[in-house]
Formats: structure tokens, sequence, C-alpha cells
């Protein structure tokens, strides 16, 4: 489980975050969104009642738009932040392109569904 450090601890009433501190805070937000993605898909997955799966399964998707709301948001505040993201991507996209054969120099044209999955990676 994700723990970090409370931001507003040291917070003065009356004073407002300063804009390092606002990406941080928002930060954790966005590490919260994902943390409630995953236990709500975890209770979905351990349960047979289809009401509560189905439930269970919206509210996880509901979070997942807050976390992309947090993630736009990181992109704006941080302008530096979608070349970090596209660079990780690329790292990604090389790794999976070596698994399959591929050169990795050329840029997939097709819908990505020859990108290894975790399952195919267990071979």
């Amino acid at each position: 489980m994700a723990e970090f450090v409370n931001p507003f601890s040291g917070v003065v009433p009356g004073r407002k975050l300063t804009d390092s501190e606002l990406l941080r805070a928002i930060r954790l937000t966005l590490a919260a969104e994902q943390e409630a993605v995953h236990l709500y898909e975890s209770i979905a997955d351990v349960t047979d009642n289809k009401l509560a799966k189905e439930v269970l399964h919206d509210i996880a998707n509901e979070e997942r738009v807050h976390a992309g709301e947090f993630q736009r948001l990181i992109n704006i505040l941080a302008p530096d932040e979608e070349k970090f993201l596209a660079d990780g991507a690329e790292e990604v996209n090389e790794m999976a392109a070596e698994l399959n054969g591929k050169d990795s120099s050329k840029e997939s044209e097709d819908d990505g569904d020859d990108i290894p999955t975790v399952g195919s990676l267990r071979k």
C-alpha cells in the first residue's frame, strides 16, 4: 500500500500551498485513485456476486476517470511531465519490441495487439 508523507502537516492555517506543494498533493491524490482502483478490482475478483462485481467494476472505472483528471492536471502544472511519461512509454515499447523480435527503431503502425501481456510473458 502506498504511503506518503502528509503534505499538509506543516501547513500553517491561512497559508496557501506553494506550486511545489500543490503538485506533490496532486501526485498523492493520483496515487490514492490508483490504490482505490486496485482495491475495488481486488474485491470484485474474489466474489461471485454478480451485482457486487458490476458495482465494484463501475466504481473502479470512475476512479480511473479521476486518475485521468489528476494526471492531466499534473501535466499542466509540471510542463516536463509529459516528456518523462513519453520517455517511459518509449522504453516499454522498445522492450516489448525486443520481446516480439521486432526492430525497436521502427514505429508500430498497428493497434498494439502484438504488445506482450503478463500472460504471454510467462512462457
